[in-house]
């Protein structure tokens, strides 16, 4: 599996699911996962079932990582937030292509299609160059304080 950074540019969504059915519009925002590393998009506030972010984000990629989960949840004050739906994106393409232009994935909730959400994925593979000189960041008995 490769090694290296992706970045995340989360453009869109349309067509979500409204969950705000005594509000006019839902205020959504994405939890992106990347296997451990997480992290969250600004709220879209009132911006409904077509959102806009046009947000980076970059996860650090090492052996075993195979997808990138999207979950898009609406934020809702003084109650919990909604889940929307997610999307589960495959990165074996970007990492052979190195980047894929802005595409729409299907957002599902409980196996029924919940809208659409577009983003547009880079890989950076980390050269041999870059691994070694990150090896060596880590210190060891020569950069140790304490020598005897």
């Amino acid at each position: 599996m490769p090694e290296g950074t992706l970045e995340v540019v989360l453009h869109s969504a349309k067509g979500l699911e409204n969950t705000d059915f005594l509000w006019n519009n839902m205020d959504p925002y994405v939890i992106l996962i990347c296997r451990t590393q997480e992290q969250k998009s600004t709220v879209a506030s009132g911006k409904g079932s077509d959102p806009e972010w046009n947000e980076t984000f970059v996860f650090t990629i090492s052996d075993g990582v195979s997808e990138l989960t999207l979950k898009i949840m609406d934020s809702d004050s003084g109650t919990e937030d909604d889940f929307v739906g997610e999307a589960t994106i495959p990165l074996n393409p970007v990492f052979e292509k190195g980047n894929l232009p802005p595409t729409s994935y299907n957002v599902v909730k409980e196996q029924q299609y919940s809208g659409e959400i577009r983003l547009a994925l880079t890989f950076t593979p980390m050269s041999d160059r870059d691994y070694a000189i990150e090896k060596q960041s880590y210190g060891g008995w020569k950069e140790s304080a304490y020598r005897e």
